[in-house]
């Protein structure tokens, strides 16, 4: 408990529950119009990165050519999530497309959501909940292709590290799993599940540890100073968040190891291309952020006018994740600069 902090009596706390909640589902609240009385969308990202800047962009392409409005919400926690959805909730908004940041604890309340607004989720998803669709890759076959550029990397095979933020959000679990199972030469199932610290070993590779660091960039560099040294015979470093490889190469750096350890990552950070165009990482696994924006406000927009003909039977729209090495980063650039106005 925080210094000076008392916890109110539980009578009191449970009243205030229910009120808040009543107010937030009952429909009250005064509607925040769009200009010109225009449809309002969100995007409500799990945290802040780079990355939903992207994602930002696709919606308000999209939003523009639908005359509609696009904002996005980046979060600082699960906590934040769940507080600036009810906000969103409470001033009118006309439907939301999240990406969940821990679909197990949060899906009784993404269905009270759902409830209210037509909700859509995208990069990570919430499958048991009440979304209409998922917009994403699919991230056991996204972590199967990062396995593929450690062979590629370290193809004389060798020990491989970890380093993600959390693995409570199903995209981190699935990619990391895709990555194993491919390392170890097992047979796809996106269902298998090896949990954190156990040593699992193949016939060339050995994934010796997965490391967490909260979603936290100091942390994630912390990690890999940690890895160095407790791995003398290190092979390749595998970021699954797009902050993730950034942190590692800065502490090859700083420890003089640029080239005696591969990297592999996950999505576009603007140091992780140039650190590709370096050759001090390997290659990165791209999503399609500026995508998943644009197709979120597309089908929020439809659902809002009784239009179901983009959610396919599956309930997923997929968008093929793609492999960026040093021969094809500079195009790669070239057109996310376009797609930003850069």
């Amino acid at each position: 408990m925080l210094a000076g902090f008392h916890s109110p009596p539980m009578k009191i706390l449970l009243a205030s529950t229910l009120v808040l909640g009543a107010f937030i589902f009952s429909g009250c609240g005064d509607k925040e119009e769009g200009k010109a009385g225009k449809a309002r969308y969100a995007l409500v990202a799990p945290s802040v990165s780079n990355f939903w800047e992207i994602c930002k962009k696709g919606g308000e392409d999209a939003a523009k050519e639908l005359g509609v409005e696009s904002e996005l919400i980046t979060p600082s926690s699960i906590t934040d999530q769940k507080a600036k959805l009810e906000d969103l909730l409470s001033k009118g908004i006309d439907g939301i497309s999240m990406a969940v940041a821990d679909p197990e604890n949060q899906t009784g309340f993404i269905n009270e959501v759902a409830g209210r607004v037509p909700l859509i989720t995208f990069d990570t998803d919430a499958p048991d909940s009440a979304r209409k669709v998922f917009i994403g890759i699919d991230n056991y076959e996204a972590g199967w292709l990062a396995g593929d550029l450690v062979k590629e990397a370290a193809p004389e095979g060798g020990e491989v590290v970890i380093f993600v933020g959390n693995i409570s959000q199903l995209n981190s679990r699935q990619r990391r799993q895709g990555l194993i199972d491919n390392l170890v030469g097992r047979e796809k199932d996106s269902s298998r599940y090896d949990a954190p610290g156990q040593v699992v070993t193949g016939e060339k590779y050995t994934v010796l540890d997965t490391l967490l660091d909260g979603v936290d960039a100091p942390k994630a560099k912390a990690n890999t100073a940690d890895a160095l040294t407790k791995y003398e015979n290190l092979a390749v470093m595998v970021g699954l968040f797009d902050y993730n490889a950034p942190q590692i190469v800065e502490e090859l750096k700083q420890a003089n190891k640029v080239g005696q350890v591969k990297v592999v990552s996950f999505d576009e950070q603007s140091a992780t291309l140039a650190a590709i165009k370096e050759g001090i990482i390997y290659g990165t696994v791209v999503q399609n952020p500026y995508e998943y924006g644009y197709q979120s406000i597309k089908v929020l927009h439809a659902l809002k006018n009784g239009d179901t003909s983009m959610i396919p039977e599956s309930g997923v729209i997929e968008i093929p994740a793609r492999i960026i090495r040093k021969d094809n980063v500079e195009e790669f650039e070239k057109d996310l600069n376009a797609k930003l106005g850069k």
